[in-house]
């Protein structure tokens, strides 16, 4: 299961409408690169594909591949605000270490 915190998900929310797609979703997965080895992505998703389990959590859906799955079990998506500016960021209970950035990680 990954979940999505209130403030990502009003902000996902908002992100959709303005894109016009708001029955759509956000796909969440993880590819080789980074600092540390493995790297976060994020895009809207509309439809998914057959081998993506598909998550709901406040209202917001979920799409994850098979192999990202394992590597995300447990994640939640959260919204930041920082004096810089902000973002979405993924705490994930799996990675030991991540980089400085905290956009890569190792498991």
């Amino acid at each position: 299961m990954i979940n999505v915190s209130q403030t990502a998900a009003s902000k996902i929310s908002e992100l959709l409408g303005e894109e016009g797609k708001a029955g759509s979703g956000l796909r969440v997965f993880v590819q080789g690169g980074g600092c540390s080895g493995f790297q976060y992505g994020l895009m809207i998703e509309e439809n998914g594909g057959d081998a993506d389990q598909v998550f709901e959590s406040n209202g917001v859906k979920l799409y994850v591949d098979p192999v990202s799955i394992s590597y995300l079990k447990g994640a939640e998506v959260d919204f930041v605000e920082t004096v810089t500016g902000g973002g979405f960021t993924i705490r994930n209970p799996n990675a030991v270490s991540t980089c400085g950035c905290g956009q890569s990680f190792t498991v």
